[in-house]
């Protein structure tokens, strides 16, 4: 794993919309049968950062010195002491060099910091290289599935990792 010094990590903006659509419909444009419609199932796109903050979460970006965006991610608290983790993506170029991790590592401080019992997420079922990497951080696969009945026909994995104060 390498360590990329062109990118840096920052709070998210709303003014990077148009950076994240790009960021997230590269990243979903390679799974066949996945359709990208930020109108019609992702209008919070538009605004993720106020989106995350109206509902007492993190969000962060990875920013190259270009000003290109090539990871994401963000939090909300949910039910029970926990969090759910909300779109992590980081583009192809970016991909290898540790970022992935270090935007976990975020969430997973926050998380700490809340006193969050754990941390959960959905992740489509056609994410296979997204799955192998939850479990290499010590998350696991819950049994069930779930259908969201959107444009992509998505099934949905559902994973957690318990937060030990160890």
């Amino acid at each position: 794993m390498q360590h990329d010094p062109d990118f840096s990590i920052r709070t998210g903006r709303d003014e990077d919309a148009a950076r994240l659509i790009a960021l997230m419909g590269a990243v979903w444009g390679e799974y066949e049968g996945i359709v990208f419609d930020v109108d019609a199932e992702l209008p919070e796109l538009y605004a993720l950062a106020t989106h995350f903050a109206n509902r007492d979460g993190g969000f962060w970006v990875a920013e190259r010195a270009d000003g290109l965006i090539v990871g994401m991610i963000g939090y909300a608290p949910i039910a029970d002491g926990g969090i759910e983790l909300h779109k992590l993506y980081v583009a192809r170029q970016a991909r290898r060099t540790g970022l992935a991790s270090r935007l976990l590592a975020l969430v997973e401080a926050d998380a700490r910091r809340r006193r969050a019992a754990f941390i959960a997420l959905h992740t489509d079922s056609r994410f296979v290289e997204a799955h192998a990497f939850y479990e290499r951080h010590g998350f696991q696969r819950l049994p069930g599935e779930r259908a969201l009945n959107d444009l992509s026909n998505s099934i949905e994995y559902r994973y957690r990792k318990d937060l030990n104060e160890a």
